[in-house]
């Protein structure tokens, strides 16, 4: 923590700039692993002025909770249940983890990216570990009977790297004022910007407790380890509501979503969008095979281990030339392909027989979710990206009868294809009670900018009139 002279300093909300989200640069954390014995430390600078480096233990110890006030319960014993941390969610049973992951409101709601088949994935395959900046710190409560009834996706973070919801000039104000903003503590799924659940709990009549417990542990977790913050990005609009009463700041964001009318084909589809639209599209659709492109979706066995060694020099080149670096290994997706079978779709594009492009896509219980995108170096095929992330997506989506497909982060582009903005969300916690109220005074004046986006893109939609509404009385103004 801070002295008080500079906890109680107000920075002014003028300092995170005109837009928080633009990249800038920022000071290098001081962030360091090492293991001592069985025991892991963290050298670091947690939020203490700079010059500070002592140790910290990384070992806290498990809390014990009373769960109290669950009507379901009336006339019976206050329960406990107790919340601990691992350094792995190999740490975890994976039926454990995935029987907290179902969607007890909607069972049929499957989000593939909150399994442990796929975070398991990240970590073994060296995508989100410590080496990377994402140290796990998976939090887990288990009742009386060791039966674990709520997990937590949560890391240590040395950066802002792979969260999509962008607060470096927040980190960059923490410098000014002599503070270090990293490491972090981050809820989410790693490099994957899909709203979902990120208190996961089991089926259980006090499953209330449970998320009020873990929520208490886990912003005494960023007590314990004196860290700047603790974010919780990407949560669901349920968990969005109920944080705010636990003192995290709110802020949204916007993706583009399609969605489904029941439609029976492509074609009925596009009699949805007005004139100009329609006969946009169609004239997109046609360059494919006049380009002597073949496309094809792959699913399940059908994805072989070539296929992902092609698809990772794929995303490769998109990493090189737009990102910098690599978020997954090349592991990652050959693990992937093991452990989520047909929850995966591959969509490639051939050309003279050979594969020249391809986009990743996980399957849903509602939801087809399109991930990356890449192609080799020397592809040019004017279209083919748009035919590939967004055209092949609709179409699967109406063939296994999904409700919507969610297109990833940015790209207005989005729009005229079908893609209509829709809201997401991010929930904050500061120790520091003078940043929190500036980041939280800017954050008022942000959302007010976000909502009239969002507004500004849907009616700019390509749809007929009478959808357009229809879309929006069935998602209201989505905050």
């Amino acid at each position: 923590m801070a002295s008080p002279a500079v906890a109680t300093r107000h920075p002014s909300p003028s300092f995170f700039g005109p837009d928080p989200r633009r990249r800038r640069g920022h000071s290098p954390s001081n962030l360091g692993f090492r293991r001592l014995g069985l025991q892991l430390k963290v050298t670091a600078i947690f939020g203490w002025i700079k010059g500070d480096t002592r140790t910290r233990e990384l070992n806290p110890s498990a809390e014990s909770y009373t769960l109290t006030g669950s009507a379901s319960e009336a006339d019976t014993k206050p329960r406990e249940v107790s919340v601990a941390v691992v350094s792995s969610i190999m740490d975890i049973p994976s039926a454990d983890w995935d029987a907290c992951a179902v969607d007890s409101v909607d069972p049929d709601n499957f989000n593939p990216f909150l399994t442990h088949a796929f975070l398991s994935s990240l970590e073994e395959s060296g995508s989100a570990v410590k080496e990377t900046g994402w140290l796990p710190l998976h939090v887990v409560a288990r009742d009386e009977n060791e039966t674990v009834v709520g997990v937590v996706p949560l890391y240590l973070k040395s950066h802002s790297r792979g969260e999509f919801v962008f607060d470096q000039s927040w980190a960059e104000a923490y410098y000014s004022y002599g503070l270090e903003y990293y490491p972090k503590l981050q809820s989410c799924v790693p490099f994957t910007p899909v709203t979902g659940q990120r208190i996961l709990l089991r089926d259980t009549p006090y499953r209330d407790q449970v998320f009020e417990a873990l929520v208490k542990e886990l912003k005494s977790l960023t007590t314990k380890l004196k860290v700047s913050s603790l974010h919780i990005t990407f949560p669901s609009e349920g968990e969005f509501s109920k944080l705010k009463d636990s003192e995290f700041l709110q802020r949204i964001g916007m993706q583009y979503h399609w969605r489904n009318r029941d439609y029976r084909s492509f074609d009925e589809f596009l009699m949805d969008l007005k004139q100009p639209k329609r006969k946009n599209i169609r004239q997109e659709r046609k360059k494919i095979p006049a380009q002597n492109l073949k496309m094809k979706r792959l699913r399940g066995d059908e994805i072989k281990s070539e296929h992902w060694d092609t698809f990772y020099k794929f995303y490769r080149n998109t990493t090189d030339n737009h990102w910098g670096r690599p978020y997954l290994t090349r592991e990652f997706f050959h693990r992937l392909g093991e452990k989520m079978g047909d929850k995966v779709m591959l969509i490639v594009a051939e050309h003279d027989d050979k594969h020249v492009a391809g986009a990743l896509n996980l399957i849903g219980g509602d939801t087809l979710f399109g991930r990356l995108w890449g192609c080799l170096p020397d592809a040019y095929f004017p279209n083919l990206h748009f035919e590939a992330c967004y055209y092949q997506a609709i179409e699967a989506a109406i063939e296994l009868n999904l409700s919507k497909v969610e297109a990833g982060a940015q790209g207005e582009h989005k729009i005229q294809r079908g893609y209509l903005p829709v809201t997401t969300y991010s929930c904050h916690y500061f120790l520091d009670p003078g940043f929190g109220a500036a980041i939280g005074n800017y954050l008022t004046h942000e959302t007010a900018q976000v909502k009239h986006v969002i507004k500004v893109l849907h009616d700019s939609g390509p749809y007929k009139e009478d959808i357009l509404n229809e879309f929006l009385l069935t998602q209201g103004d989505g905050v």
